[in-house]
């Protein structure tokens, strides 16, 4: 499918205004998509997302973005109900990506009189980045949203299968993600519409840096990788894109790597 055939469909991109999300976004209207952006951002970061949806406007699409708590039930349901309208009913949105990341960095087991993760902040980190996938999945099926044959990714990382300190509520989500990602795969398969995890290698963005340590994250992923550089968000922004192609429905259900190959180098000598 070329990009004139595109121009009918969106994208919905949760986590639209940096990183992975900012980035596919891009790309995708590149590709023909028109974006609808879910964000979360202050007056200071507001600059990026300007940038981002003036790309996108200039790649010949439309940007509807919107800066909101993406896990919010009600604004959810508010934002999909103003898409059906938009829409008249029709079934475009094409694909649907989830690269949210707003958890809480915390050890389980405090030291030096460091207060512990709580419930709540358990709670909330698997809300966001990982269950709210689920529920707005649900809510473009219900409102026939979804189009046959389409995409659904999610960002997972290597932290949902090895353990990084402070990461423990981030790794549980991005197992949790992963879990949805098989089993949305399966109910989904239906409509023919593919589902994947996707995982980046260590990349600079704004999320990477709130995690403690990360300096020494960066310096070992670049040791690791067999491309002897940290991903890029434009990287896996390109993955995604070649996804999105025709025949790319049939592939579903996995985590693709979209990391040079790096989560497969275990030793740096």
């Amino acid at each position: 499918m070329n990009g004139k055939e595109n121009r009918e469909f969106w994208a919905v991109i949760l986590g639209a205004s940096s990183g992975f999300g900012g980035a596919t976004a891009v790309r995708l209207a590149k590709d023909g998509y028109n974006i609808v952006g879910i964000h979360l951002d202050r007056q200071a970061t507001m600059g990026n997302v300007n940038n981002i949806i003036s790309e996108i406007r200039s790649a010949g699409s439309e940007a509807m973005f919107y800066n909101v708590n993406a896990a919010d039930q009600f604004k959810r349901e508010e934002i999909v109900k103003e898409l059906k309208d938009k829409f008249n009913g029709k079934a475009v949105v094409k694909v649907l990506m989830h690269s949210l990341a707003f958890g809480t960095l915390k050890l389980f087991i405090p030291k030096n009189g460091e207060q512990p993760l709580t419930h709540s902040q358990m709670e909330m980190t698997l809300d966001v980045m990982a269950h709210s996938l689920v529920y707005w999945t649900q809510e473009l099926y219900l409102n026939n949203l979804l189009t046959k044959k389409g995409r659904i990714f999610a960002m997972t990382s290597s932290g949902g299968h090895t353990s990084i300190p402070f990461y423990g509520a981030v790794s549980a989500a991005k197992a949790a993600l992963e879990s949805h990602v098989r089993q949305l795969s399966l109910e989904l398969g239906e409509m023919e519409i593919a589902v994947n995890a996707i995982m980046a290698g260590v990349t600079d963005t704004p999320a990477l840096r709130k995690i403690p340590s990360n300096a020494s994250m960066i310096e070992v992923a670049k040791k690791k990788n067999p491309r002897q550089r940290l991903t890029e968000p434009e990287d896996v922004a390109n993955v995604i894109s070649i996804l999105c192609k025709d025949g790319g429905e049939w592939i579903s259900g996995g985590i693709i790597h979209a990391d040079g190959g790096e989560d497969c180098v275990s030793y740096v000598g």
